[in-house]
C-alpha cells in the first residue's frame, strides 16, 4: 500500500558559512561598502544604457510641441525642455592638499595573521560544524521514520497513516526553525566577534600610517605597483596582535539579539570578560611575509 502523501524530508538549504569566508563579511556589511572594502563599481543596466544613449541623441533635437509617432508607426515621447542651468561664481583659491605620502595594505592578510581572527575562526567553526553534524543526525532520522510508515502503512487505517504524517511534518517543521535559529545566532555571534576587530583595526591603521607619515592609503589589490617601506601590512598585523589577541564571543546558548537589548554587552576592555574565554595553548607565532612579489620594508 503506498502512502496518499509525500512527506519533504529535506531542511532545504541551510547556510554553515561561518568559516574563512566569515571573515570578510564584517567589511562588506551595508550594501559591500565596509571600512575595508573597495568600491565596486557598477556597471549600468541595460535600461539605464538605453535612457542615457536616448538622452544623449535626443539632447540634439528640438523639443517637439506634442507627442508624435515616427516613421515606423512607433510612439514617440516628446523630449521636455530643461529649465537653465544657474551660472556657477567662481571660487577663490584656496591652500593646495598637502603631497600625497602613499601606503598600501593588504586587509585580507592581516586576517589572517591576526590572533583575535583565528580564534573567531576557531570558535564559531566548532559551533558550525556542530550544527551540521545534528542537521544530517536529523535528517537521517526523518529517512528512517519514513521508512517505517512505508512498512506499517498496509496494517494500518487510512486516519492512523494521516496522523504519523501529521506528526512527522510537524517534527520537520520543529527542526528546520530551531536550525535556521541556530544558524542565525552563529551568524550574528561572528558579526559581535568581527566588528571588534574592524573597530581595532581601524585605530591600528591610523596610528600606523601616521608614525610613518603616510596620508593616503590604498587597498593592495588596487595597487599595480609599489616601492619597498610603502607596504604596512605586516606591521598593522603586529601592532593590532598586541593590541587585540582576542575578542568577546556570545556564548553558544546566547542570543546576541536578546543580549543586545538587555544592554549588557561585553567590549573588548572588560578584563573579566576577557579571561573567561578559553585557551588552547599559546598565540600561534606569526612571521610576517611580505606580499607575492614585493619585499618587506625592513622597518621594526
Amino acid at each position: 500500500m503506498r502512502l496518499p502523501l509525500k512527506l519533504v524530508l529535506l531542511v532545504g538549504s541551510v547556510v554553515l558559512s561561518v568559516s574563512s569566508g566569515m571573515l570578510s563579511n564584517v567589511y562588506a556589511e551595508n550594501g559591500g561598502q565596509g571600512w575595508f572594502v573597495p568600491k565596486t563599481a557598477h556597471a549600468p543596466t541595460p535600461a539605464a544604457q538605453e535612457a542615457s544613449s536616448h538622452h544623449v541623441a535626443s539632447s540634439h533635437v528640438s523639443a517637439p510641441s506634442r507627442e508624435a509617432d515616427n516613421q515606423d508607426g512607433e510612439h514617440v515621447l516628446p523630449v521636455l525642455p530643461l529649465p537653465p542651468i544657474p551660472p556657477v561664481p567662481d571660487i577663490p583659491k584656496g591652500a593646495p592638499p598637502p603631497a600625497a605620502v602613499i601606503g598600501v595594505i593588504s586587509v585580507e592578510s592581516v586576517m589572517r595573521q591576526s590572533y583575535a581572527a583565528a580564534q573567531v575562526e576557531r570558535v564559531l567553526g566548532a559551533r558550525r560544524d556542530a550544527l551540521a553534524r545534528d542537521v544530517q543526525k536529523e535528517q537521517a532520522s526523518w529517512r528512517s521514520e519514513q521508512q517505517k510508515l512505508q512498512t506499517q502503512a498496509a496494517s494500518w487505517t487510512p486516519a492512523q497513516i494521516q496522523a504519523h504524517e501529521h506528526s512527522l511534518q510537524a517534527r520537520i517543521l520543529k527542526a528546520q526553525r530551531e536550525f535556521r535559529n541556530r544558524n542565525r545566532i552563529i551568524q550574528e555571534a561572528a558579526q559581535v566577534s568581527l566588528g571588534q576587530i574592524e573597530r581595532e583595526l581601524v585605530v591600528v591603521l591610523q596610528k600606523v600610517s601616521a608614525a610613518h607619515g603616510m596620508n593616503l592609503v590604498f587597498h593592495s589589490e588596487q595597487v599595480a605597483l609599489h616601492v619597498d617601506g610603502q607596504d604596512i601590512t605586516n606591521e598593522v598585523a603586529l601592532c593590532l596582535n598586541k593590541v587585540l589577541p582576542s575578542v568577546f564571543i556570545p556564548g553558544p546558548d546566547v542570543d546576541p539579539e536578546v543580549l543586545a537589548k538587555s544592554g549588557k554587552m561585553p567590549t573588548t576592555a572588560d578584563a573579566n570578560a576577557n579571561a573567561q574565554l578559553p585557551r588552547k595553548g599559546p598565540p600561534p607565532v606569526v612571521t610576517p611575509t611580505a606580499p607575492t612579489g614585493q619585499k618587506l620594508s625592513g622597518r621594526k
